[in-house]
């Protein structure tokens, strides 16, 4: 671990630092560095590696879905998108991570000397992939450039490419990835958070599943043609839809039968409390929970950052900054009950006319990542009467012993990227997607061990026909709960169609009732009570369809501020790139 954790420049290359001086770099002579007395040798070929880890997703509440349809709370991050106002001279575009995988790719081509280098070309393809595919997600088609550049090559003035090439440059990297890369089980200790076959398969599903239903449910009509704007359609084949779905569950199935890895479950230890997910995310020494476990015994996390008490913390006020990221009314209800079926379907769901009713018999995700008497700090309150406070607080990521045990800007968990979870949720969606259906069986094999440890009774398809469920939508609520503020939802909203429909309604707080439905926060008159203060929520209250029924809730990002729409499924090519190669061409409504 300790040998990804830092990096340097040297005469322009990203150089790992490894956990000892002797086994970094060998200069000769010493105190020169040129690529005639480099790239000799394996040792040579993989600090050179360890330097694209820093391109990896961290620590960075703009990774935590801010601005989305599940987070009520707008403060500034994922704004732009959020309430679609992306200003087209606010965005930009780095190249630089392609760049230095390009020159290992070019340096290995080379290499005549003893030893192998396959692990380090596997992860040079898979750091390529994973710069494209970031920048597909963005702008869709962007120019290729697998080689590398001088200043006056002619790729630095060439077209975009088309997202459809893009695609196939990411998912044949990702390939030559996997044939090169060991498995997490014959990765050694020391190097435990490099990537490993798993990984590059994990992102190969990710890639794949997106791609097959953004062009299943979004279709090419951000495309543009290709010639007065957008990318265009080059290389478009309306089979790959179901070709990708296919290779996405196939390379999910491999993982989960294969890849030794496991959900941590430590519900079952009584000191935990049920707790599982709510410690999975701030786990580090022995001291992070109550039950002992340390990082050793997550086999959970298949791609992540990784981070280090004493070499590497988060440097990110994380505990307080999660105690603030304030849950929507839709996250909240969107968990189901534990009869395994949503709030306005079950018999369970207690309402809203005390402070715990909707808590009672849910998901055990709601309750691990919103606050409880375990996880709140004791000087926050729970309470309305601050502009900005939904009623409800986030404890996802927040550490255990906060002020003790550990104090801001020191939380050092691993930053999860793609985790177990997430196979088998993408397991599913894809069988989904391509069949139509789902058998139970493939259900307990995925969905329902998320359950397990959420202690919901399994999703079956008798289940869903007897309640009258849509078994896409279970499927897609069963994401949006278990991946919370982890960076997915806004990519899940493009892809699926739903980006306008999603992000242009008001994002509301607790139900605050009415005369005719009286809370804790009104009393049987209809009178705001001490607790709640409604001249502090600028926009006041909406009525709103609940599982109860049409009730009063609190307002803390209004409708009036969304003007989301189709044209912002991509962001706008960076106007800096544009002025320096006028071939680039925008992308459809900017």
């Amino acid at each position: 671990m300790k040998k990804i954790l830092n990096y340097i420049v040297l005469g322009g290359l990203f150089l790992g630092l490894s956990g000892c001086q002797d086994e970094f770099i060998d200069l000769n002579p010493e105190g020169q560095f040129t690529d005639a007395v480099y790239f000799k040798k394996p040792s040579d070929f993989k600090a050179y590696t360890t330097g694209f880890y820093g391109q990896l997703q961290g620590w960075d509440f703009g990774n935590m879905d801010n601005g989305s349809d599940l987070s009520a709370n707008a403060n500034g991050n994922g704004t732009a998108l959020g309430q679609g106002t992306i200003a087209t001279a606010s965005t930009n575009w780095d190249y630089s991570g392609i760049r230095v995988c390009n020159i290992l790719l070019a340096k290995a081509n080379e290499y005549t000397g003893e030893g192998s280098i396959s692990q380090y070309v596997g992860e040079a393809h898979f750091f390529r992939a994973y710069a494209y595919f970031n920048l597909l997600k963005t702008f869709g088609g962007v120019p290729l450039v697998t080689t590398v550049l001088d200043t006056n090559s002619p790729e630095l003035f060439a077209p975009r490419n088309s997202r459809y090439e893009v695609v196939a440059q990411i998912l044949s990297d990702l390939d030559k990835a996997i044939s090169n890369l060991p498995t997490e089980q014959n990765l050694v200790a020391t190097d435990k958070g490099r990537i490993s076959k798993w990984a590059a398969m994990a992102l190969k599903a990710q890639a794949e599943l997106y791609e097959a239903t953004w062009e299943k449910y979004v279709g090419q009509q951000a495309d543009g043609d290709g010639t007065a704007i957008g990318a265009g359609t080059t290389g478009y084949n309306p089979a790959n839809i179901n070709i990708y779905l296919t290779d996405a569950a196939a390379m999910c199935k491999e993982i989960m039968d294969n890849g030794g890895y496991e959900l941590w479950n430590k519900n079952a230890d009584s000191k935990m409390t049920n707790l599982s997910s709510w410690y999975l995310f701030n786990l580090e020494d022995a001291g992070s929970n109550p039950g002992g476990y340390d990082k050793s015994t997550n086999k959970e996390f298949i791609l992540y950052s990784v981070y280090d008490y004493t070499l590497k913390q988060s440097r990110k006020n994380i505990s307080w900054t999660s105690w603030q990221l304030y849950p929507s009314r839709k996250f909240v209800d969107m968990a189901v009950c534990t009869d395994g079926l949503p709030a306005a379907k079950s018999t369970l769901f207690q309402g809203y006319q005390t402070t715990t009713s909707e808590f009672q018999a849910r998901d055990l995700r709601l309750l691990n990542y919103l606050y409880s008497a375990t996880t709140a700090p004791t000087s926050v309150t729970l309470d309305f009467g601050s502009l900005g406070f939904s009623g409800y607080g986030n404890s996802k990521y927040a550490v255990y012993g906060f002020g003790t045990r550990r104090l801001d800007n020191t939380e050092s968990a691993n930053w999860p990227i793609i985790r177990l979870a997430e196979v088998y949720l993408m397991y599913a969606e894809a069988l989904y997607e391509l069949n139509g259906s789902i058998t139970d069986t493939q259900l307990n094999a995925s969905i329902n061990k998320l359950r397990d440890r959420a202690k919901v009774a399994y999703l079956t398809n008798a289940l869903a026909s007897a309640n009258g469920l849509d078994m896409k939508q279970e499927i897609r609520r069963e994401r949006a709960v278990e991946l919370y503020r982890e960076g997915k939802r806004f990519d899940d909203l493009k892809r699926w169609g739903i980006l306008e429909e999603s992000l242009n309604p008001s994002r509301l707080g607790r139900v605050v009732g009415s005369a005719s439905y009286t809370t804790p926060f009104k009393d049987a008159s209809g009178n705001p009570t001490a607790a709640y203060k409604a001249n502090t929520y600028v926009f006041g209250e909406e009525t709103v369809e609940t599982p109860k029924g049409v009730l009063n809730c609190v307002v803390i990002d209004s409708k009036l501020n969304h003007t989301v729409t189709k044209k912002h499924y991509l962001y706008p090519i960076p106007q800096s790139q544009m002025l320096l190669n006028n071939k680039l061409l925008q992308n459809p409504g900017y």
